[in-house]
């Protein structure tokens, strides 16, 4: 990997069975995720995605990139932007900023973001992984 290369994007529809699905998984069911009276009265006016629901997109893109190094090493810094709906389609983006070596490896850190399909950024931050030297 090289500054400027573009990593594999990731693409999803979020739906409300989905976040139901991932409130059962994480055990979290704040009524701005599951409860469509509640979130219609929220400044959202409906349900929203879980943030680390939609956050895992980037980990997934990762994964594509970098495989079990990034299970092993990776580490995200990302800052929610926008809110995502249930009918909302989704992309994870991403390029590498910078090769640095090291003793142990290579970090490569990468600029990521989340957007939505109507163009709108809803997670931005950097993703840095320790992959082997080759």
């Amino acid at each position: 990997m090289n500054p400027g290369d573009v990593l594999p994007s990731v693409e999803k529809s979020i739906t409300q069975e989905r976040i139901e699905r991932y409130a059962e998984a994480a055990g979290d069911f704040n009524p701005i995720h599951v409860d469509e009276e509640f979130a219609a009265q929220s400044q959202f006016g409906g349900r929203i995605a879980h943030g680390m629901m939609i956050a895992a997109i980037i980990s997934e893109m990762m994964t594509a990139a970098f495989g079990q190094a990034w299970h092993e090493s990776g580490r995200m810094k990302i800052r929610f932007r926008s809110p995502v709906f249930p009918g909302d389609r989704i992309e994870a983006t991403g390029a590498v900023e910078s090769v640095r070596p090291r003793d142990d490896g290579v970090e490569i850190v990468c600029t990521v973001q989340v957007t939505k399909d109507s163009g709108e950024t809803a997670i931005s931050g950097d993703a840095a992984v320790l992959a082997p030297a080759d």
